[in-house]
């Protein structure tokens, strides 16, 4: 079920990431010697992989050609897939049962303005209202009038209950306004949308803490999951952003946003490995359905697809 999902939300990943597995299976046609090792490399390092993985499949690549040089382009992709899977899997750690106390179950949403965060605040609500959970949202990203206002109208198209505060209100306030109301009116989920930004006298790592501070005064145990919107298309910037984040407000999993902007979807393989972070979901586009949980084994098949 996963897979059919991901496969009709992402067509639009898969057009794009399918140029790596084109590039791969026509530079395979030939034999295989340095030069061809070379193009690869290159190939798989323009698609983001990073330096490490790049190096360690043509490494893998050119021992197994020695074994058996008659390998088909199939056999060689086969083999790569099994690298970038392994890659995943070793680089996330198995995520622990979330331990809820008491009331809803409170989930920070936090990125950098520009990323996508809001959006994507408004995709998972969707994604926990199909599933028949009451859900409320919390419209804490106050410094930035349009997140609010956006929120607010995703909120009521999905009809779903939100707490906001007026601009430029402290975000803190919001949020223990909605954390005290979804546990007063017996929620499943409140949905925290944070700040991407303050002014300048304020520091955003401190006013995430002070949020994290203020769910806990309401429910000890909260917040019980913080993920972290990172844009994909901005390459090594959004794993600095990220261990800058993780490094002040510990997180539980990432959101890719834009997966549909760029042919580079090896940069999903380059955070794992950087971060040792779970993906959750992998977001396309600006619709309230174009967001999906991350599959990793769909993933690499839509990365490595020939057409």
């Amino acid at each position: 079920m996963v897979f059919k999902f991901f496969k009709k939300s992402f067509s639009s990943i898969s057009k794009s990431s399918s140029i790596l597995g084109r590039k791969l299976r026509g530079l395979f046609q030939r034999k295989i010697d340095e030069d061809l090792l070379e193009e690869l490399e290159e190939i798989l390092y323009e698609a983001d992989l990073g330096v490490s993985t790049a190096t360690e499949i043509v490494d893998k690549i050119r021992e197994n050609a020695k074994k058996n040089p008659k390998q088909s382009s199939e056999d060689l992709l086969a083999e790569i897939k099994t690298d970038l899977l392994e890659i995943i899997q070793t680089n996330i750690p198995n995520e622990e049962a979330i331990k809820i106390e008491e009331g809803p179950e409170i989930i920070l949403i936090v990125g950098v303005n520009g990323s996508g965060k809001t959006t994507s605040v408004a995709k998972l609500a969707k994604h926990y209202h199909k599933q028949g959970k009451k859900v409320l949202l919390a419209a804490a990203d106050t410094f930035r009038a349009a997140a609010v206002e956006q929120l607010d109208r995703w909120a009521k198209t999905l009809d779903i209950d939100i707490i906001k505060g007026v601009t430029e209100a402290d975000p803190s306030s919001v949020v223990f306004d909605a954390v005290t109301a979804g546990k007063a009116r017996g929620c499943d989920v409140v949905l925290v949308d944070t700040a991407g930004r303050l002014h300048t006298k304020q520091d955003l790592m401190q006013e995430l803490q002070k949020i994290r501070r203020t769910c806990k005064k309401v429910i000890p145990s909260a917040p019980h999951k913080t993920l972290l919107v990172l844009d994909s298309t901005i390459g090594q910037n959004a794993i600095d952003q990220a261990k800058t984040f993780h490094k002040h407000t510990p997180m539980n999993g990432l959101i890719l946003t834009k997966m549909d902007g760029t042919a580079k979807g090896g940069v999903v393989i380059s955070i794992v490995r950087e971060l040792g972070l779970p993906i959750s979901y992998l977001g396309s586009g600006e619709g309230i359905d174009d967001l999906a949980p991350f599959d990793a084994e769909s993933f690499i098949d839509g990365l490595l697809a020939g057409d």
